[in-house]
């Protein structure tokens, strides 16, 4: 979990490997602590996040019944696809194949601290999304005042 009064911020980028292998950037696992776990995100991007907010993420989502369509598929979606990263001494990880799938990750990558958890793009995509980002932002924002 990230310490207390301190957020996940910034970009950070980084190489993928042939087989899948990512260095996750230190400042940010220095936040998240030792046992952190990534599941597809929504916008085509991965999540990490320690796994004390897993825990907080699991308890909010284990409070819908599974009665409800869309509570098994929030569950399916996010738990089914999710999986506790393994650091070797240099911080570096195998992104699981179905995940590198799903983000469309190749070979360079962006990781966004994003106050309790971080994102992972394609470096690609993202800068695709970050002009989508700067036409529209205004649009977006003001959506969150009718929330």
């Amino acid at each position: 979990m990230a310490k207390s009064g301190e957020l996940l911020l910034g970009q950070y980028q980084a190489t993928v490997t042939a087989k899948g292998r990512l260095a996750f950037p230190k400042k940010l696992r220095q936040l998240l602590g030792s046992r952190i776990i990534i599941t597809r995100g929504y916008d085509s991007c991965l999540l990490a996040m320690s796994y004390g907010e897993w825990e907080k993420m699991t308890r909010q989502l284990g409070n819908h019944l599974p009665i409800w369509e869309a509570s098994r598929e929030t569950s399916r979606f996010l738990f089914g696809n999710a999986a506790e990263i393994i650091f070797d001494k240099q911080g570096r990880f195998i992104l699981p194949p179905h995940l590198r799938r799903y983000s469309q990750i190749k070979d360079k990558v962006i990781f966004l601290g994003l106050n309790r958890y971080v994102e992972i793009w394609d470096a690609r995509r993202w800068q695709r999304y970050q002009q989508y980002l700067s036409r529209n932002i205004k649009s977006i924002s003001e959506k969150l005042t009718h929330e």
